[in-house]
């Protein structure tokens, strides 16, 4: 959630695109990206955003040589600079359905942030639509950190609810190696989704919270695919 800021933002851009608009904004020394008027993240924090993919590798069974981790949703790209900043990820996927956000990254103001990471070469960026791309792709992968919304409980666009269902929990289940993680980011804390977790055929499902001064904390919902 954005902290209590008084500065006027700054348009940096403005997109409409197949899923509505999407506007990069500068206030003071943050980005933050708007879609379809709400807020969807900023730079002024990005700890849930780290949480995710620590999470999901401290989730992974130890002795794992060079886990791969797909990445749904580069946003101000603080989950892609964590993971490419970790050596014992392998590689490394982020599926990116906007592509003014992907410009924003590899052309504009975002890439002071993601320059690096998006150079290393086990950084590979798909320009998809993530639920799309769960579906149809035979890739599996070792990890799967996943932010492209507010949350199962809180979606932006109507379109992504589907990843919260019992289909889109069982695409992920079937894109994960065995005793791959599923990490879920949440503006939110979501027993609902704990519950639909389970009845998926994952386990170990737990969720770590990020605390904040005020307001309902963000949180990582995980899972684990049985063996």
């Amino acid at each position: 959630m954005p902290a209590t800021d008084t500065r006027r933002p700054v348009v940096l851009d403005r997109r409409e695109g197949p899923f509505g608009e999407v506007v990069l904004r500068e206030r003071g020394e943050d980005f933050e990206i708007i879609a379809n008027g709400c807020f969807l993240m900023d730079t002024s924090d990005g700890r849930s955003e780290r949480l995710l993919v620590d999470a999901a590798l401290a989730a992974l069974p130890a002795g794992r040589p060079g886990p791969t981790v797909l990445i749904g949703g580069l946003g101000v790209g603080f989950s892609l600079v964590r993971a490419a900043s970790e050596p014992r990820w392998g590689r490394i996927t982020v599926v990116e359905r906007e592509e003014a956000i992907v410009d924003w990254h590899l052309d504009g103001p975002l890439g002071r942030i993601s320059g690096a990471a998006l150079s290393d070469e086990r950084t590979a960026i798909l320009r998809a639509d993530l639920v799309a791309h769960l579906r149809t792709t035979t890739e599996r992968y070792d990890a799967l950190c996943l932010d492209i919304d507010n949350g199962p409980d809180w979606t932006v666009t109507e379109d992504n609810g589907s990843l919260y269902s019992a289909t889109g929990l069982a695409a992920c289940r079937a894109r994960l190696t065995p005793g791959g993680v599923l990490a879920v980011w949440s503006a939110q804390p979501s027993p609902d989704f704990e519950e639909a977790l389970r009845n998926a055929g994952f386990h170990a499902v737990r969720t770590e919270e990020v605390a904040v001064a005020r307001g309902v904390p963000d949180v990582v919902h995980l899972a684990l695919r049985d063996g």
